[in-house]
């Protein structure tokens, strides 16, 4: 299906106006783990109040940083500041200090928004002082807000103002100077290869993203479906297909504030009847395992992006009776690039390409098919803001943006993954594939996690070690898979490091960063 155009000429803020006026403002539109619930009047008017307090003291136009966790307050603070004129940039709260701190001075937060009892939780005081000391222009100290300080400042005469407003709520908002084409969201790159970058996406990708998505789906979503979203929306995954999306679909979406919590999760599933779950592979696998009978059985399909898809995970699934969907994007494109669906399921491949993107494939030496993916379309940022110059946007290259993966596709245009571009070895002269490593030891060993590294080799150019954690490993058991599977030898990873967990982001890719530095802490005992 095609979407109009005209309908994502709009900014967030609007789009959840139309959302309400097409689904009614007493459909519940948001629930949390707290069991706190919001129709759209509710998340409506709640937007309206506590941006009036929110952004006092702060300019249109401003990027303002946000440090919380999937609750109702984070839906309703991240569309407050949209109407309003405010550019949320939402801090990734598990990427350590140091990365916090620079991803606040790259986009010159002056404030941050945050709650004490998720500081207590979560322990972050030590990167809440940090926070505090940080100039962003000398003499100028970040201003850390507390959501429970603004809510007690709230009086009769706010919840006037906001109700005020909400009865004129477009011509209030556009009055605020937002437009289609304004920044709506900072977010910010994993920062595995140096210090993490600002992706600034308008409100035309994000609306525009999140109707591709339902147009893609043909039918697949209804205002009837239940969404469960434990992805972060620091991550562009839980923020647009979790959050933004269902909500501006008529959908409800069920939050929860990590998706760690394997046992608990199905458990919440069950008692929502949640019959929509985004999720990482590593996640998805992780809660099939530890459901219950029965924890599972409202689910009608789940959605898997960030990471490649293991045969056991899908097997896992299949075995629960619900379809697993792999898609692909990048934070970058707001985020998702591309889908199956169901009726159109075709494993191993991320489905095709959303209406309205264009896709080019620049050749790749030692590559003999597919080639490197270049995106453009609606959804495609509005660029990066990096370290070395803050606060100024550099757009991607004539609105193409090269995602750094190789990628085949087929006549019927379904897209295959076969790595990322820097995720190829060179060994005797032979591009190796770290990610097909990577499926050849999921065939060995289907229950374990493994990552593979690349590692410099005096002889062959590059050596690759597999990171396991399945104690049984052995590189003869590979060597012997890899022969009657017909895998070149020289894709047998020279050496094997079992360890008890392999590293992993909030967002739940695997932390490449970290366990290539685990190898290279290790290497002199391999």
């Amino acid at each position: 299906m095609m979407i109009d155009p005209k309908s994502c000429d709009t900014t967030v803020f609007e789009a959840l106006l139309d959302a309400r006026q097409r689904h009614g403002g007493s459909k519940l539109a948001i629930e949390d783990a707290d069991r706190q619930k919001l129709d759209y009047n509710r998340l409506l008017l709640g937007s309206l109040v506590l941006g009036g307090r929110l952004t006092a003291g702060t300019q249109r136009g401003e990027t303002i940083g946000v440090l919380l966790p999937n609750v109702a307050g984070l839906a309703v603070t991240f569309f407050a500041l949209n109407a309003f004129g405010r550019v949320p940039a939402l801090l990734n709260f598990t990427a350590g200090l140091r990365n916090i701190v620079s991803a606040a001075k790259t986009t010159l937060l002056h404030t941050v928004v945050t709650a004490r009892r998720f500081v207590d939780a979560a322990k972050l005081e030590p990167i809440i002082a940090a926070l505090e000391k940080t100039e962003i222009v000398p003499g100028t100290r970040i201003k850390i807000v507390y959501l429970e300080d603004v809510r007690a400042q709230i009086g009769a005469l706010d919840k006037a103002k906001g109700f005020a407003r909400s009865k004129y709520a477009r011509r209030f908002h556009r009055s605020q100077g937002m437009k289609p084409d304004s920044p709506a969201v900072v977010l910010f790159t994993s920062g595995t290869e140096g210090q993490p970058k600002g992706v600034v996406l308008t409100n035309r990708n994000i609306v525009t993203n999140a109707r591709q998505m339902f147009a893609h789906a043909d039918g697949a979503f209804t205002a009837a479906d239940v969404v469960f979203n434990p992805l972060p929306m620091f991550h562009s995954f839980g923020l647009t297909a979790g959050t933004v999306m269902p909500v501006l679909n008529g959908m409800q979406v069920v939050l929860y504030p990590t998706p760690l919590h394997y046992r608990q999760i199905p458990k919440l599933i069950r008692e929502k009847h949640a019959s929509v779950l985004f999720a990482t592979d590593t996640f998805l696998a992780g809660y099939a395992r530890a459901a219950e009978e029965g924890d599972l059985a409202s689910m009608r399909f789940v959605v898997a992006g960030a990471e490649r898809v293991k045969d056991k995970t899908r097997q896992l699934w299949d075995a629960i009776g619900t379809e697993l969907l792999e898609g692909y994007g990048a934070t970058e494109c707001s985020p998702v690039i591309a889908c199956n669906v169901p009726g159109r399921n075709h494993r191993g491949t991320v489905g095709r390409a959303l209406p309205g993107m264009d896709l080019a494939l620049e050749p790749v030496e030692g590559i003999a098919t597919g080639g490197q993916l270049k995106v453009r379309g609606p959804n495609v940022m509005a660029g990066y803001v990096k370290a070395d110059k803050p606060g100024v946007v550099v757009p991607p290259d004539h609105g193409w943006h090269d995602t750094g993966d190789i990628v085949e596709i087929d006549a019927e245009g379904f897209i295959t993954i076969k790595g990322r571009a820097k995720r190829f070895a060179k060994i005797g002269g032979e591009m190796v594939s770290l990610a097909a490593v990577e499926t050849l030891a999921a065939n060995a060993w289907p229950d374990g996690q493994h990552v593979v590294v690349n590692l410099p080799d005096a002889r062959k150019g590059e050596q690759l070690i597999l990171v396991t954690d399945t104690a049984e490993a052995d590189k003869d058991a590979l060597l012997e898979l890899a022969r009657q599977q017909g895998f070149p030898e020289l894709w047998v990873p020279k050496h094997i490091l079992v360890v008890n967990n392999i590293p992993v982001m909030g967002s739940g890719k695997v932390d490449l960063a970290a366990t290539t530095a685990l190898v290279k802490q290790t290497r002199p005992l391999l």
